[in-house]
């Protein structure tokens, strides 16, 4: 991307001028200048689009893994008031609705790990679902389906897939208010019936990692991390159900627009005032896809849990933390020295919230809330903590962020030579798509560790620790 077109505000923040007349929010891309070089030129037409919607609070906001996307940027940010007519839109939460990373922390070390990975890797392939369409053993019925989208990770819980404790590290409790089975389509629930306790494709994995290094010491403390200690990360969301929903309800909101005389900047920002009947329905279908994904990765977690008590018995894994990637929240944020209810859009970002935040487990309170910015099969993730006075609505990174395209990987890259190449280094890679395993290349995403630097340096999460692959599920 021409950054010459870009004004600094930091190091770590640039925004574009406003030419004369021009009616819209400012915008502001968080990144050092290497990685805002290395944006696709969409990132800035998608984010300028944003910023004229109706309602907006502050800027419209860039993190700093943003490549394009589905009418928001992927590591978009946006707030609206609903009293001052603020929308709601379903590209600015995505399809993969509540997409996100559940990370446990475990009692392992290499030692234990080594000479068991080989049969641990297989075993997590056999045993956790993965790929397009791919469906579980459970099979539920609409009645089923409508429970989970009210009851969230609890559902699964009361049934005997996980803990009491896990639902303490998980956004909401594991159940997000305001759900609405009702607002959502027959054709949705049908999707989901066996679609319960599997990861799905594309980015979504189930990855065994090793801490290599600690960055902040009395966070580590705080979410029991040390050197050498084995993690897992589950990367999924709501599946079929909360695809459907967001293409139900592009159409739903586009006719809002229509006839409410909203004038859209691009026709993917499909959007209506969240006091509308659309609006309201929207948010009801989304909150009832987030609780989905709860109980979808509280399953998962479950799964994980027998394949490592099979294969490394000794084992313990507890729930480090749960966060969403994307949704719309209502949450409570000052804004010029007055605290105001704003509805956030988090599409391809995570909530990142401060030290103190009254619900941040007690736990954490004093650390700040974990974020996890993933990495893709040989890149490393990180762990990072929410810092006080963030300026994007408590909000950070969530991944790499993609480079390229997966057109542009596959001419690049092929499956089989690229597992090879990584069990070479020591990461153990189980796929079920040879093509999908080359879209989702480590070289087609951006530098991990410049972007966790980048979010550290804009004041968004500092960095934790640093975790290595060491075993990869995808679909």
């Amino acid at each position: 991307m021409d950054i010459s077109r870009f004004k600094p505000l930091s190091e770590t923040c640039w925004t574009i001028p406003k030419a004369g007349g021009e009616e819209r929010a400012e915008v502001q891309l968080y990144a050092d200048r290497e990685l805002l070089a290395d944006m696709d030129d969409k990132v800035a037409e998608q984010i300028l689009n944003v910023a004229k919607l109706p309602g907006i609070v502050g800027a419209a906001m860039a993190m700093p893994d943003a490549h394009w996307g589905y009418g928001f940027p992927i590591g978009g940010v946006a707030a609206f008031d609903a009293d001052l007519g603020g929308i709601i839109s379903a590209g600015g939460v995505g399809f993969d609705i509540s997409c996100g990373i559940r990370c446990l922390r475990t009692n392992l070390s290499p030692i234990d790990l080594a000479p068991k990975a080989m049969q641990l890797a297989d075993s997590l392939f056999r045993n956790i679902p993965a790929g397009v369409g791919r469906e579980g053993e459970i099979k539920l019925s609409t009645t089923q389906i409508d429970e989970i989208m009210l009851q969230g990770a609890n559902w699964a819980m009361v049934r005997g897939y996980g803990e009491p404790e896990d639902l303490e590290y998980i956004e909401e409790h594991g159940q997000v208010k305001g759900a609405d089975p009702g607002c959502v389509s027959e054709l949705a629930k049908k999707r989901q019936r066996g679609e319960m306790g599997t990861l799905g494709s594309g980015n979504h994995y189930l990855e065994v990692q090793m801490v290599e290094k600690i960055f902040d010491e009395a966070c580590a403390r705080a979410y029991g991390l040390h050197e050498g200690q084995i993690l897992v990360s589950i990367h999924c969301g709501s599946r079929g159900l909360g695809h459907q929903i967001g293409t139900d309800y592009l159409v739903s909101l586009a006719k809002a627009a229509g006839r409410l005389g909203i004038n859209l900047p691009d026709r993917e920002l499909a959007c209506a005032p969240i006091n509308s009947p659309e609006g309201q329905e929207y948010l009801g279908a989304m909150n009832s896809a987030i609780n989905c994904a709860l109980a979808n990765r509280q399953i998962l977690t479950h799964l994980t849990r027998e394949v490592f008590a099979h294969v490394l018995p000794q084992a313990r894994l507890e729930t480090l933390f749960d966060v969403s990637h994307n949704t719309c929240k209502l949450e409570q944020h000052e804004v010029e020295g007055k605290k105001r209810w704003l509805y956030v859009h988090r599409k391809g970002a995570t909530r990142a919230f401060a030290p103190g935040h009254p619900h941040l487990p007690e736990r954490y309170r004093q650390a700040g809330q974990p974020v996890i910015i993933g990495g893709s099969m040989g890149t490393g993730s990180y762990v990072l903590a929410g810092l006080p006075g963030n300026p994007a609505y408590a909000s950070a990174s969530h991944g790499a962020g993609r480079s390229m395209s997966r057109k542009q990987a596959l001419k690049h890259w092929r499956g089989r030579e690229l597992i090879d190449q990584l069990a070479g280094q020591g990461i153990l890679i189980r796929t079920q798509s040879m093509r999908g395993a080359a879209e989702e290349a480590p070289g087609a995403y951006k530098d991990v560790d410049r972007v966790a630097e980048a979010t550290e340096k804009a004041g968004l999460a500092k960095r934790v620790a640093f975790l290595r692959p060491k075993v990869c599920v995808k679909g």
